[in-house]
């Protein structure tokens, strides 16, 4: 019997296949050229524009909307991957509602910003969709270096050295590279494995090799890769999650959001994904918005997201909440889990919450409580650093860096969210890893060279 949005418990095959189909196409359809023509006539193409400060990988936006304006799109794309080579991901998945369109001249006059993320898209996609890699590699240099993580940073450091005549090893502990791109956007975001495509993409420049199952701190250590390379840049993220320690945490269907959205992620069949029909989200950033949209999208008939602090403290942008919002999603605000209780002492059933207040003392729990409904409990409360040895001076639950990413260790570097600084997002960690290899190329020919080329 065919399940639905009423059948209780975590069960999948809530949804017809056209539900399906539509719920996880396209958030953001792409253009075709009469339309990225259009977009791109709207730009006043701005003497020392905001938009390029406000982006983290510093693309010269005027000029590639230029480009396209006048008819050369694979130029345009050059111009986006010359300062982010994952130009057509970032254009996907950027908040550029808070980045590059927030500060648009169009935006700030008029309330509505050149279309800058769907005409990166448009530009980038064009190219690559012709299998063309703009990019051809510096003389070899005779040098080595270690890059781990296959996620954003990794990705942009390791192609930018390759780039500059570097011979490059990607180790990453998944059996997929990609990272969050592969593992943690909601599907509807990238469809159609564009993540894989990237990469794959991405490795014509040559020069990469990639080492999947390899763990730092498990069967790889920092001391071996110090040895044997020239030089080691750390692009970790945060692999380690945190925990709630809630009475009951330990429930069947209480897990963290993150592997549920890499579940879905690599699902082949989203009807065979399992879902309940009451899910509770506890958080309030992107993660948590994800997980909320997409548990609604697989078929919950409720779904609930669960914020400890107010509305001005969601890390989650105006436009997700929103989004979440049109989704069906219920947000609640100013409460934190006391418990998770269940009815047969192993299943969780439901969720008890208490009101919070903020007091000069922190945020403390009031004496109110409510309960929720939920056979299905999603955590995305944050993730955490782990597998870095002790002699990386970390602070505040992140690898410290100068500059462009020198860390405490003579010859480590490191970028992305296992990083201090910045924000964690695709884009910030491409600007990393990019600028860490420029460092690392410095380093490891020396100045008169880099001046020369």
């Amino acid at each position: 019997m065919q399940n639905s949005q009423r059948t209780p418990g975590v069960v999948p095959g809530r949804l017809d296949q056209a539900s399906y189909n539509r719920n996880f196409d396209e958030l953001h359809p792409p253009l075709d050229a009469h339309e990225a023509h259009v977009a791109a006539d709207r730009c006043y193409f701005c003497h020392d524009a905001p938009c390029v400060t406000a982006c983290p990988t510093d693309i010269d936006i005027p000029m590639f909307i230029r480009q396209i304006q006048t008819g050369t799109p694979d130029n345009a794309a050059r111009t986006i991957l010359e300062q982010n080579i994952l130009g057509g991901m970032c254009a996907r998945v950027c908040p550029t509602e808070t980045l590059c369109e927030e500060v648009c001249v169009r935006q700030v006059a008029e309330g509505s910003p050149v279309e800058i993320g769907q005409l990166q898209r448009y530009a980038t996609d064009h190219l690559m969709e012709q299998g063309i890699h703009p990019f051809t590699r510096a003389a070899e240099t005779g040098k080595r270096v270690a890059v781990v993580g296959a996620g954003p940073a990794g990705l942009s450091c390791a192609h930018r050295l390759a780039m500059r005549g570097h011979d490059v090893v990607i180790f990453d502990a998944r059996e997929k590279a990609g990272g969050l791109n592969e593992f943690g956007i909601a599907a509807y975001k990238t469809v159609g494995d564009y993540a894989s495509f990237e990469v794959d993409w991405l490795l014509k420049i040559g020069g990469i090799e990639l080492r999947t199952g390899m763990k730092l701190g498990e069967n790889l250590t920092l001391d071996e890769l110090r040895e044997g390379f020239d030089a080691v840049f750390l692009g970790i993220g945060l692999p380690g999650v945190n925990a709630l320690r809630v009475e009951g945490e330990a429930h069947a269907h209480v897990r963290d959001a993150v592997d549920f959205i890499a579940e879905l992620r690599q699902a082949e069949d989203l009807s065979k994904l399992p879902v309940g029909r009451e899910v509770v989200v506890i958080g309030g950033g992107m993660t948590a918005v994800d997980a909320a949209i997409q548990s609604k999208l697989l078929g919950a008939e409720h779904v609930t997201m669960v914020y400890r602090r107010g509305r001005e403290r969601l890390s989650a942008s105006t436009f997700e909440q929103e989004l979440a919002a049109a989704r069906g999603v219920r947000i609640i605000l100013n409460a934190q889990p006391v418990a998770f209780n269940s009815t047969d002492g192993q299943t969780v059933s439901s969720v008890t919450f208490a009101y919070t207040e903020d007091t000069p003392n922190g945020l403390q729990p009031s004496e109110e409580t409510f309960t929720l409904p939920a056979d299905q409990v999603l955590k995305a409360i944050g993730q955490s650093l782990q597998g870095v040895p002790g002699v990386v001076e970390t602070e505040g639950g992140k690898i410290v860096v100068t500059g462009p990413g020198r860390t405490s260790l003579d010859g480590v570097w490191a970028g992305g969210d296992c990083a201090a600084g910045g924000d964690d997002l695709t884009v910030t960690a491409v600007a990393d890893g990019r600028d860490a290899a420029e460092d690392i190329h410095l380093a490891l020919v020396g100045e008169a060279a880099v001046a020369a080329e």
